[in-house]
């Protein structure tokens, strides 16, 4: 058994954030492969299913971002699991928007829920980061996260959100390189044979016409005029 955990803060209030990009993920794979509906337990919302042969519990912390740890920390517990079953979907500002990476273990960077979560359970977790990019000065950051994704996102965010519910598959056995090929099909669909290429090419250059043989000049005629003719023609 393994557990995908969302991160994200509860309430309707907070649905839409930046922040909240980890529990859209969580719902987009529950609803894309038919997971039992959510229900209340280990300090958060729950829903159970399988994906091919592997079984998940599919967890979004409803404790608030910086104290996440303690809900990841009491469902790895009770189904007395090991970190390594531990795969928690996080907003990253280092990732610019659409950008999606794997991270096995390492520091949380400063990020109050894996700070929990390392809080609780230790390090030794996968991380699915998920690029929303950043606002460019520290003193920003806080604002920027609890912030609505603007409608400009809607299509990237979108694609992301597939992406990861169709790579769930790879990720729950382990497959990481086929999980970021499936997301980055649908962020960067490959083109089709037909499809016009969007750089026109340079039409050749004409050939420059040959230039035509100049005719050649017609020899002078011979004059049959006399000698006193030609004085006559003179002073005319």
């Amino acid at each position: 058994m393994q557990i995908f955990v969302g991160l994200g803060n509860p309430g309707a209030k907070y649905a839409h954030n930046r922040h909240n990009i980890g529990f859209m993920a969580i719902d987009r794979i529950a609803e894309e492969h038919g997971f039992a509906p959510w229900k209340s337990r280990f300090q958060g919302l729950v829903s159970e299913g399988r994906i091919g042969n592997e079984k998940l519990l599919l967890l979004k912390p409803q404790t608030f971002m910086n104290l996440s740890g303690q809900s990841v920390g009491e469902a790895m517990r009770f189904y007395k699991l090991d970190t390594t079953d531990i795969t928690v979907f996080h907003d990253e500002l280092d990732l610019a928007p659409g950008k999606l990476r794997v991270k096995h273990g390492g520091g949380h960077a400063g990020h109050n829920g894996l700070r929990s979560i390392h809080d609780h359970i230790g390090p030794h977790y996968t991380r699915v980061r998920l690029g929303i990019g950043h606002p460019g000065h520290k003193d920003r950051v806080a604002a920027y996260v609890l912030h609505d994704f603007a409608k400009s996102d809607a299509d990237w965010l979108d694609d992301v959100l597939r992406g990861c519910a169709d790579g769930a598959p790879d990720l729950a056995r382990g497959d990481t390189g086929r999980f970021l090929n499936a997301v980055a099909l649908r962020v960067k669909p490959p083109r089709s044979s037909t499809t016009p290429d969007p750089k026109p090419r340079a039409k050749p250059a004409s050939p420059k016409p040959e230039p035509r043989p100049e005719a050649p000049e017609t020899p002078p005629k011979e004059d049959a005029r006399s000698p006193l003719q030609k004085l006559v023609d003179r002073f005319r």
